[in-house]
């Protein structure tokens, strides 16, 4: 069993920053692809950055040049540095990870999700 565990939301005012954090723990073998995504209320759940194993990243075009994704992969963990916020980036942000945990089997995971209120 895999768990993903998020930390870092919380309310900021336009203009300010936050980083979140996730962190994947349990049977992993590797993690090839980690993300972030978000939802907003009375909206769908989308991608706001990926990077891969090998540290290649994208992002969603409402975000370039303002977030950044990284990623510790000693520690399993991915990063997501939020600058510039908006309110419109005002959601549940939750991380996504393909993991391998046996050597021929992969499978997605989540976090539980954190929140972002961003205030005008």
């Amino acid at each position: 069993q895999v768990q993903l565990v998020e930390s870092g939301g919380g309310l900021v005012q336009a203009g300010g920053s936050l980083r979140l954090s996730c962190a994947a723990s349990g049977s992993i073998f590797s993690i090839n692809d980690m993300g972030w995504y978000r939802q907003a209320p009375g909206k769908q759940r989308e991608l706001v950055a990926i990077i891969t194993s090998g540290g290649s990243t994208n992002y969603a075009d409402s975000v370039k040049g303002r977030f950044t994704i990284s990623r510790d992969n000693a520690k399993n963990t991915v990063y997501l540095q939020m600058n510039s916020l908006k309110p419109e980036d005002t959601g549940v942000y939750s991380c996504n990870a393909n993991v391998r945990y046996r050597i021929w089997s992969t499978s997605d995971y989540w976090g539980q999700g954190t929140q972002v209120t961003v205030s005008s």
